[in-house]
């Protein structure tokens, strides 16, 4: 049985990832899983400078959810590379280092420092929900509204991306926000400036409320929702952009067992990202992995291939 993927040059074993910011660096989950079995690992996000995050409560469960407000708490960049990336060398498993900057040149920097030190493929999440980004990356703010993400703006998206690309032969993957009118115009900017892939999708921008304390739940007031709750829109999302752009695209909202992966899968998605269910059950993406194997064998098919985009409209 034939379960290889590729995104860009980048080869994959099997299509199940885990998803940034659920997974750590792979060494917490050591212990519980075999990592080394996974299609790919993507780490935390990494940035330029440590980041201590938002400030607590940081985290809500939601009916058939999760809120998080993380704000991409890490130790920057010399230290991942330093006390990080050899331990995720050693797993002999495709790592996809996640990288977020606040210009496109710290974009780039980071891409340029990583690739030196040996990382082959990059997340660029140009789309977390809990942090605000560079004036410079997109159109004039609205006032007493929130800056724009880079993936709200497909000029943006395309010139932080293209930056990116003339920096580095690493495969790039552009993580991309649900959180705009017309996600397939967004990815097809990504496409334009050089990216070998697509994340879709990353958390829809939410927010929860203490009735008894008359306070948001997190202190951030809104947060990244995750979990069961998105899925229906993230499949319709991958099945929008499946049509638009020629790239492959990593599938992800939502995803609990085998056969919400094999929804993104029939939607068109290439491989598969597992997130949330992460914190409910560490095995959930080996799991996931043996009933996409299930699959292929009760429909009596030898290649992971044969179900991508295989829905009939």
């Amino acid at each position: 049985m034939d379960l290889a993927v590729r995104i860009g040059s980048l080869r994959l074993a099997n299509p199940v990832t885990v998803a940034s910011g659920t997974f750590g660096y792979a060494s917490e989950f050591a212990d519980l899983i075999d990592v080394r079995k996974l299609g790919a690992i993507i780490t935390k996000t990494i940035t330029q400078e440590a980041r201590p995050g938002n400030k607590p409560p940081r985290l809500a469960e939601t009916p058939a959810g999760m809120l998080n407000a993380i704000g991409l708490q890490n130790e920057g960049l010399e230290h991942f590379i330093r006390e990080k990336l050899p331990g995720l060398k050693e797993l002999h498993t495709p790592v996809i280092v996640s990288i977020s900057g606040n210009s496109s040149e710290e974009f780039v920097f980071l891409a340029q420092r990583l690739t030196a030190a040996g990382v082959k493929a990059l997340e660029l999440n140009l789309s977390c929900p809990n942090v605000l980004h560079c004036k410079s990356h997109t159109r004039v703010a609205t006032p007493g509204l929130r800056d724009m993400m880079v993936s709200q703006d497909p000029k943006a998206t395309e010139l932080v991306v293209a930056k990116v690309r003339r920096s580095t032969k690493a495969t790039l993957i552009a993580k991309l926000s649900p959180n705009v009118t017309d996600i397939a115009e967004i990815a097809a900017a990504a496409e334009r400036g050089g990216a070998d892939g697509i994340s879709l999708v990353n958390t829809f921008l939410a927010m929860a409320i203490d009735v008894e304390a008359q306070r948001p739940v997190l202190a951030n007031v809104t947060g990244g929702l995750s979990g069961p709750a998105i899925r229906p829109i993230a499949v319709r999302m991958v099945y929008d952009v499946v049509r638009t752009v020629t790239i492959p695209i990593i599938g992800m909202g939502g995803i609990m067992d085998s056969r919400d992966a094999l929804e993104f899968m029939l939607a068109g998605a290439t491989a598969v990202c597992v997130g949330t269910a992460n914190f409910v059950a560490p095995a959930a993406a080996l799991d996931i992995l043996s009933g996409i194997r299930d699959y292929l064998k009760k429909h009596k098919l030898t290649r992971v291939k044969d179900i991508r985009g295989a829905m009939k409209a």
